[in-house]
Order: C-alpha cells, then structure tokens, then sequence
C-alpha cells in the first residue's frame, strides 16, 4: 500500500474500534442505564437509522464536487459530537438528537471512505485494498466490543461516558489522519455519461448499476438485516438459544471473517465476480439451513446450538468472499466523476435492507419458524440467480479484471516470435 492507502486504513480501523465500545450497549444505555424506557430505545435506534437514510442522497454529490477528503473529516467530526452528546444525554429529547448526528455521521464516513479508497487503488490492486478494509473493520469492531464489555457497568453511567468518550476521541482520530492524506490523484471526466442530465438520472440509467443495487439490497436484507433481529429472535424463540450463545454465535462470524478473508481472497480475485456472488448465495443457503435444523430438526440442545453457531460461521464465510468483490464492482461500474454518487447508492441501498430486515424479520423469526426458514433459503438462492444474471450485463474488465489484467500483462511481454532469414 501507499502512504495514502495506509493512512486510510488506519483511520478506518481506528473509527470501527471506536464503534465497537458503543453499539452493542446503545439498546441497553438509553432503555436501562439513562432509565428512559424500551420505547425510547426503540425510537433512539430508528432515529439512527433514519438519520442514514436522510443524508445519503444528498452525500454522493458532495463527495464527487468538493472530493471525499473534506466529506469524511465534517462526518468524522458530526460523529464525535453525537457521541460526546449521547454519552452526556439525560433526557429524550437530547439523547435523539445525538443519535440524529451520530447516525447522520457514520453513514456518510462510509462512501467517503470507499471513494477515497478507490481514488488511491487501481483497477488491479481495488481487490485486495476492498478486503483490506473489512478485515480490518471486522478486526476493530470486534476488538472494541471486547474491551468495551470489560469496561461497561450498567450500575455506573459514567463507564457509559467513558465508552462514547473513546468512540468520540477515534472519530476525532480519524478526522486528524484523513486531514494529513495527499490525495494521489483528482478524477478526470473521461466518460460521457456524467454529462447526463442530473446525477441520479444517470445513475437510474445504468442497468447494471440498478441491477446491482437490487443485488445488494436482497444481500444485506438476508444476511445483516437479520443477525440481530430475526435470526436472534428464531435462535431463542424456535431453537431454545441461550441469549449469551448469541454473543458465541456473532463472535464466531467474526472469527471466521478474520480468519478467511485473505485465505479465499486469491481464491476469489481469479474468478468471474459474479460467479462468486452467486456461490455466496447457495453458502448462504446451507446456512439457512443449518438455522432450520437448530430450530425446526428436535435434536439435541447441544446440537441445535452447535448448528446454530455454524449458520452465523458460513455467514462470516460468505461476507470474506463478497467484501473483495462487491465494492470493487460497484467502483468500476462508475464513471470517473460519480464515483461518490455510485458509492452513496449503494451505501443508501445497504441501509435501507437494514432497516427493512429487521422490520420483516423480527416478527417472523418469533412466530413464524418454518416460513421465516423457507423464505430467507429462498431468498438466498435469490442471490444467486440475480448475481448470474448480472453477469450478462458486464464487461470482462468489470466482472473478472484479475483475468484482463495477466491478459495485458502477457501480451506486453510476449516475445518476439519472428526469426531471422
């Protein structure tokens, strides 16, 4: 990496390890440590949400008209007053403003980030810089929810003050390292489409960009839509799950990401990407029904438990093999001057699933078992039809760049096969 890359991913897994203090312990703060009740919570959670959803659109074009540098550094400092806010914040009033800034600030790091990732990577090397930055965020989250639960006393507020305190202070981080990136480039317009008329418009124009967005949104609506939500739900209503299991099953996600990421990442890069998308859908339906056998199978407890856990592990398998794949893809979708346009859409995209997930599968997963399995192995194997059918719509360069790349390598270096008379 260069020194820009590697400041960037400082600063990304810095911010991540900051988070991890706080979001796993938000629920619990505002309901149970500030006394405010589980409705609040809920509304504090929304309006996090919410607040994502409302500067999303607005973020691409800002990113792609005043650079992802200056974007990054006013989100970063947004978050670190919403989290100072809601480690100070008494009353609802002031705890659902925080969460607004909080909310609003953390979604918009994230195209920031991708863009500036792509700005510094090239077409070869966006593969394994991609993986680098989920490895890495999965790395910092982890290890901050960790600390953070050694240090969180829910008798004590003030240790809550100390977990915002710290998230807030790896925001200001993040915002002191990007200030000292020299950015290695400035896209040029190269591509006619940007002179379309409205960037959105172009955007919507683009069928292979629709066509993965509407990927990505079954993507995040199966999988993370449902890991703390639905599929929590079913594990204790259907499979008899201990609540401290599901803290066993999420760390073994994580352990598993952490392990494979850059143990499939060869595996992945020499392969058509949507090929691999499409694999991540029939893993992902395995996984689901792992999920059924723990809940609807009547074996053991030891054994529902153990299958439990390995539906949240073939989970973290499959998320190894889309990181280097997914937001590669959508960057080189993008003409040169939206690139912050196409990274906010998706990024958009992404929470609206989120949002949505919970919404559909929390209800289905407490009482409705044997649907909630069938629709989401459905929905998996969804995946890959879609990802297939993507596949129709790429470039070579766009959905297996690994393969164009030794292509051009081999033809600038292939000898010269005449032979003297």
């Amino acid at each position: 990496m260069g020194a820009a890359m590697r400041r960037i991913q400082a600063g990304n897994v810095l911010s991540a390890f900051g988070l991890g203090f706080t979001v796993p312990y938000l629920y619990v703060y505002v309901a149970q440590v500030r006394d405010l009740g589980a409705s609040t919570a809920g509304v504090v959670l929304a309006v996090f949400a919410m607040a994502a959803l409302a500067v999303l659109p607005f973020t691409g074009r800002a990113i792609d008209r005043r650079g992802p540098l200056p974007v990054l550094v006013g989100a970063a400092l947004l978050a670190a007053v919403g989290a100072v806010g809601m480690g100070l914040a008494g009353s609802v009033p002031a705890v659902v403003l925080a969460a607004a800034l909080l909310g609003a600030g953390t979604a918009v790091m994230q195209p920031a980030l991708a863009t500036m990732i792509v700005w510094c990577s090239s077409t070869s090397t966006r593969t394994r810089a991609f993986a680098m930055q989920f490895f890495l965020q999965n790395l910092g989250l982890g290890i901050g929810g960790l600390i953070g639960g050694q240090l969180v006393d829910e008798s004590r507020p003030g240790s809550f003050l100390l977990l915002f305190s710290i998230e807030a202070a790896m925001f200001l981080v993040l915002a002191g390292i990007a200030g000292t990136v020299t950015m290695p480039r400035t896209p040029s317009i190269t591509d006619p489409r940007p002179a379309a008329e409205g960037g959105m418009r172009a955007l919507l124009g683009h069928r292979a960009m629709v066509q993965l967005c509407v990927l990505g949104f079954v993507l995040f609506f199966a999988c993370y839509g449902q890991f703390e939500s639905g599929l929590a739900a079913y594990g204790t209503e259907a499979a008899g799950i201990e609540p401290s299991t599901l803290g066993i099953a999420l760390a073994a996600n994580t352990a598993v990401i952490v392990a494979a990421q850059f143990l499939v990442l060869r595996f992945v890069e020499r392969r058509r990407r949507t090929r691999v998308i499409a694999g991540v859908g029939l893993i992902w339906a395995v996984a689901w029904l792992f999920a059924g056998y723990a809940g609807l199978g009547h074996g053991s407890q030891a054994m529902a438990t153990a299958a439990f856990i390995t539906t949240y592990g073939l989970f973290g398998l499959g998320e190894a093999m889309l990181s280097p794949t997914v937001a590669p893809m959508v960057a080189d979708l993008a003409p040169e001057s939206m690139v912050g346009q196409y990274n906010s859409a998706f990024a958009l995209v992404k929470q609206l699933a989120l949002a949505v997930g919970p919404a559909v599968g929390g209800p289905m997963g407490a009482a409705l078992h044997g649907p909630y399995i069938v629709t989401f192995v459905l929905f998996s194997l969804g995946i890959t039809v879609l990802a297939l059918r993507l596949g129709r719509k790429l470039t070579p360069a766009q959905d297996h760049p690994y393969l164009v790349a030794r292509s051009r390598v081999v033809a600038q270096h292939k000898p010269d096969q005449r032979v003297a008379v």
